[in-house]
């Protein structure tokens, strides 16, 4: 099927309401788009330049995590959390307790990430794998009476305070099954190639609005996008997530995912989601340019400190791993007494690597701010 000929199903009535019924993905597609075929090669252009530039970058891993912290910040902030990336870097005991449930939101996020990256080995992207993260996602947080890791077995809706007057209401339960069931072999199909990155923004579109939770629909259907990534081999680490960008033009996220189902126009969301492909990819790459920068000017001037550089090289690395800590943190990390752990920290700040934030005498918290001002950069709506 040529994406200009796609129909995207139908409204149905129920009892007092009209649910949307998808139409099914899994066969083949052509693109005969001339617009879409110069996005999607620029797409895959700057995304390769991204995946092989991660896999230049020396111990690529700690920057991957603050990558993973940012979007597990971001895609939880779209769906009303209050957290930010400084608060996540946290230990609980010192984040403010009314964010305390935010927080917990955002680690389970990061947790189920984690989880679901690690399992690609054995699993591909799936019903099963997804419905595990889901699990994880909720665990002990606001809407853990939810299902979590289970397909809806009741009517959800999006926008609005009933189905009475929802923005959307997605497709019955009964077809959930079938519908993910379709998906999934879709995303699995090698039979009828499609290029990756139309297959995943049909995918990603398809997730959500068959909407197959009970909740948290959002950050599964987000998620999906760099683990189908992973999983196809165009990105060796997980290191693009579009939840800036979707926040960033969150009217035109939904406005562009709404008007496939009401008009068919799955072009124009494809255009759409391939520009935020190109462009998370660039912003990351700038990231990475950054980050490296930085280092190379950290380690610059750690080498003034003579018999003291080993030690504070040692504490760089660990910040660029864990850029929020205390003193104990140091002393655990290099089995150090206090009184060098703090020398080290006026070290640290003495040279613009470290500043304090929190103002107190004691209980000082101490952060690596101008790494994690790279990762809030990119946040910025």
């Amino acid at each position: 099927m040529d994406i200009q000929h796609f129909s995207s199903g139908s409204f149905r009535d129920e009892f007092q309401y009209r649910t949307f019924q998808p139409s099914m993905v899994n066969h083949a597609w052509t693109v005969n788009d001339a617009d879409l075929g110069t996005l999607l090669s620029q797409a895959d252009r700057k995304l390769g330049e991204l995946n092989a530039f991660s896999q230049l970058v020396p111990n690529v891993d700690f920057f991957i995590r603050m990558h993973v912290n940012k979007e597990a910040t971001t895609s939880s902030r779209i769906e009303g959390t209050q957290t930010n990336i400084g608060d996540v870097l946290q230990k609980i005991e010192n984040v403010d307790p009314e964010k305390r449930r935010d927080w917990e939101e955002v680690r389970n996020y990061i947790h189920a990430m984690n989880q679901a990256i690690g399992a690609l080995g054995t699993l591909p992207v799936s019903g099963r794998l997804l419905r595990e993260t889901h699990r994880i996602l909720m665990q002990g947080v606001r809407g853990e009476k939810k299902l979590p890791g289970e397909f809806r077995s009741s009517q959800n809706w999006i926008g609005g305070a009933s189905l009475k007057d929802a923005v959307f209401i997605p497709p019955h339960q009964r077809e959930v099954p079938e519908l993910m069931s379709d998906l999934e072999r879709f995303l699995n199909e090698h039979d009828h190639p499609v290029p990756d990155l139309i297959k995943i923004g049909i995918a990603h579109y398809q997730f959500e609005t068959i909407h197959p939770f009970l909740d948290a629909n959002g950050r599964i259907g987000r998620l999906m996008i760099p683990l189908y990534l992973v999983e196809r081999g165009l990105l060796a680490k997980p290191s693009l997530y579009l939840s800036a960008f979707f926040e960033q033009h969150k009217t035109l996220y939904y406005d562009n995912l709404m008007r496939v189902r009401t008009h068919s126009d799955l072009r124009q969301w494809l255009r759409f989601f391939l520009e935020g492909i190109r462009q998370t990819a660039e912003n990351a790459i700038q990231t990475f340019r950054s980050i490296i920068a930085l280092r190379e000017e950290c380690e610059r001037n750690i080498l003034t400190l003579g018999k003291k550089t080993p030690l504070a090289r040692n504490a760089l690395h660990l910040l660029f791993s864990t850029p929020i800590v205390d003193g104990q943190d140091l002393v655990v990390a290099f089995s150090i007494n206090l009184s060098t752990a703090l020398r080290l920290i006026e070290d640290l700040i003495r040279l613009r690597i470290l500043q304090e934030t929190t103002g107190f005498k004691r209980n000082r918290i101490f952060a690596f701010q101008r790494y994690i001002a790279l990762f809030e950069r990119e946040m910025v709506p």
